[in-house]
């Protein structure tokens, strides 16, 4: 289930053991991302293909939005 969720609510859910994913090109995830977030296309999240994701807890999705 997706849903936008703010700041404190992703630390939240991190302090309880949620993952990080960003979906940003692997250029720009290597210039920088947040702490321990691994980087995986849109595309393989999509498909349900994204293997290096765990399916044993929640998983929050990110990408820089600079407007």
């Amino acid at each position: 289930m997706a849903a936008e969720i703010d700041r404190e609510r992703v630390q939240a859910l991190v302090h309880a053991g949620a993952s990080l994913a960003e979906v940003l090109p692997r250029s720009e995830y290597e210039t920088g991302h947040l702490p321990g977030a691994v980087n995986v296309s849109l595309g393989a999240i999509e498909r349900g293909d994204a293997e290096q994701l765990p399916r044993d807890r929640p998983v929050i999705v990110y990408c820089a939005d600079n407007q």
